[in-house]
């Protein structure tokens, strides 16, 4: 199968990597980049554990072909702490208990962290709203939701 060059930013780098013409913006992230925070769960876009930033909107890879990405910015879960210190969502997430088995945490990670980005102060509907394409079998969803409400609470102590 013929490959196709493309190039993309992921977490602030600029990459080049070429793809064959079906291979899915999660497997290039995982096979080709090595960056396995983002999980493959169900493949169907149902689960939204390979939850990726795509041009700044969450977005399932596994329904985005990696060719269709060349030019764009991506943001993994890998990004989203600086060399510092964890993000606001990493660090609530960890003190709230809002991670059990920890599968679906990296796309929750990241949906929580759009919404964020977009409402510094998200009621508990809109934090259910944005949250609602990422399915957790463990966790009953309560601590998750108040990880992200304390996120919001850091970020605005901070900024």
């Amino acid at each position: 199968m013929a490959l196709h060059e493309i190039h993309v930013t992921i977490n602030d780098e600029p990459e080049q990597v070429a793809v064959p013409a079906n291979m899915t913006l999660m497997r290039m992230l995982r096979e080709k980049l090595a960056l396995t925070g983002t999980k493959n769960g169900c493949s169907a876009g149902e689960c939204g554990a390979c939850t990726v930033l795509l041009n700044g909107e969450p977005v399932n890879s596994c329904m985005v072909l990696a060719v269709e990405c060349d030019g764009a910015r991506i943001v993994t879960v890998e990004g989203l702490a600086d060399e510092q210190r964890l993000a606001p969502i990493q660090e609530t997430i960890l003190s709230e208990g809002g991670v059990q088995c920890g599968f679906c945490t990296p796309g929750i990670l990241i949906s929580a962290h759009a919404l964020l980005q977009r409402n510094p102060n998200p009621g508990e509907d809109e934090i259910r709203e944005a949250l609602v394409g990422n399915l957790c079998r463990c966790t009953g969803y309560v601590r998750i939701i108040e990880s992200v409400k304390e996120a919001a609470k850091m970020q605005s102590l901070a900024g």
